[in-house]
């Protein structure tokens, strides 16, 4: 009887140590903290059940839209699947500096209904034209972050790499949470040591029902998920 014990431990120990090891299924980073997925068209065809049975992976942000009139093709589906298996979902804009920031808010409110968010509107930030000079790039991406704030009367998560934000948003947009893109074992710290919500912290995550990288990302400290619930009072 002892040794079918012993036996039946070692296996358990194997099993464990095996499930740990596997990064389509067990986060890269932390396991300590609520993690999520970033997708688009990217990511070819999900299995939304098996990303959904994974229980590390408390969100997931959807590539919506980009500049003035693209939307990525895989929006639809995935929002309606992302839901369907459990998750709660978010919706991001490809933020393109050259393009009247009301074409591309009306692009952006076209797909990213409130009806469909269970998280705050994200803005992607990672492009800066040879052709505009620092202030003008970031008087036009306020413009574009307040009329976003405006429209769905809550602040919107932003997101950028570290280096992008130290090199042209120091003091820029103050006030509004942050994802932080940052791919090394060290957790991202600004120039101007802003407090981070989120920190992306690898483009090349694995996960069962993806067949290619994800990038992930994590609360940072004490952050968490009600700090980024779309509030729908007022829509």
């Amino acid at each position: 009887m002892r040794r079918y014990i012993i036996f039946f431990l070692l296996s358990l120990l194997t099993a464990t140590s095996l499930f740990a090891q596997n990064p389509y299924v067990m986060c890269e980073d932390t396991c300590d903290h609520i993690h999520g997925l970033d997708m688009s068209r990217y990511q070819g065809e999900v299995f939304w059940d098996a990303v959904g049975n994974n229980s590390k992976m408390m969100y997931v942000y959807l590539k919506a839209t980009e500049g003035k009139d693209h939307v990525d093709v895989k929006y639809k589906h995935n929002i309606e699947m992302a839901h369907h298996n459990g998750l709660k979902v978010g919706s991001y804009h490809f933020y393109r500096p050259l393009v009247p920031q009301a074409w591309q808010l009306e692009n952006f409110m076209a797909q990213c209904r409130p009806a469909d968010q269970d998280l705050i509107p994200m803005i992607d930030i990672e492009v800066m034209p040879k052709s505009m000079s620092v202030d003008a790039f970031c008087d036009s991406l306020t413009k574009f972050i307040v009329l976003v704030e405006e429209a769905y009367r809550q602040k919107p998560l932003l997101y950028t790499y570290t280096n992008f934000y130290n090199r042209y948003l120091v003091g820029k947009i103050d006030g509004y949470p942050l994802m932080i893109a940052q791919y090394t074992a060290h957790e991202p710290r600004l120039a101007d040591d802003r407090d981070i919500t989120m920190w992306q912290y690898t483009g090349k995550g694995r996960i069962n029902g993806v067949n290619t990288y994800v990038d992930k990302s994590r609360f940072m400290g004490k952050h968490g998920m009600r700090e980024i619930r779309f509030r729908r009072r007022g829509h």
